[in-house]
């Protein structure tokens, strides 16, 4: 097991903590995922030149529920936003960008390629290289609507909770992410809200939401 070191950040599912100026440890809580299979991924993707942070896979490394990888420094894109580094437009002109060149590398299954499954601004750091795209454990192979379903009803969610004052900046986030050509679709979508709606680590108040956030991306995105 990777000796870790002070905390340095929290999600849903887990915990990061220091181990050097090179290398962090996410260890999952609470038996959450695989990061053995999200390292895997993570490392099927760099290959093929897609910005993630390099992971130390095996017995120096990862495990079940410890991920060691690159430290990156940056904010995250929500961070980037509230401190006007980047605008709501450039965010989603940023991860629809990210979807396309993701969608072009090939799955580990014939005729699918590689979703990510959660890509919204809270999973992009804004690094001096260029932007990274973290947190990869709920990834799989499958088709691309799927994973631009789900980016749009992430954002779509935040967009139409009047009591979140990021809501306005959201919804033009959605807008500019579906304002190029996209892989979304009505199947895509659809699938992508019965997800969220069992996802474990949904509030009352998110899933609740969920309708209207649905009309949201088909209206939008032009869909019947």
């Amino acid at each position: 097991m990777p000796a870790r070191g002070k905390l340095i950040g929290s999600g849903r599912t887990a915990d990061v903590y220091e181990i050097d100026e090179a290398w962090v440890l996410r260890r999952n809580r609470e038996d959450w995922g695989d990061a053995a299979a999200e390292g895997a991924v993570m490392e099927h993707v760099r290959a093929y030149g897609y910005p993630v942070p390099r992971v130390r896979m095996g017995d120096a490394g990862t495990s079940r529920t410890d991920l060691v990888m690159e430290r990156l420094t940056g904010p995250t894109m929500v961070e980037a936003f509230v401190a006007g580094a980047i605008d709501a437009v450039e965010a989603g002109t940023v991860l629809a960008s990210l979807l396309r060149q993701l969608h072009a590398v090939p799955g580990r299954r014939p005729g699918t390629r590689v979703l990510h499954l959660d890509l919204h601004p809270e999973n992009v750091l804004l690094t001096p290289d260029g932007p990274r795209v973290i947190d990869w454990g709920t990834a799989e192979d499958g088709d691309p609507g799927l994973d631009w379903g789900l980016s749009a009803m992430i954002l779509a969610q935040v967009a139409v909770d009047d009591d979140r004052p990021v809501a306005e900046p959201a919804r033009a986030m959605l807008v500019s992410l579906l304002a190029g050509p996209s892989g979304l679709t009505g199947e895509g979508l659809t699938e992508a809200r019965r997800r969220r709606a069992v996802n474990p680590t949904m509030t009352a108040r998110e899933v609740e939401l969920l309708g209207v956030a649905e009309e949201l991306v088909r209206s939008v995105a032009l869909l019947s």
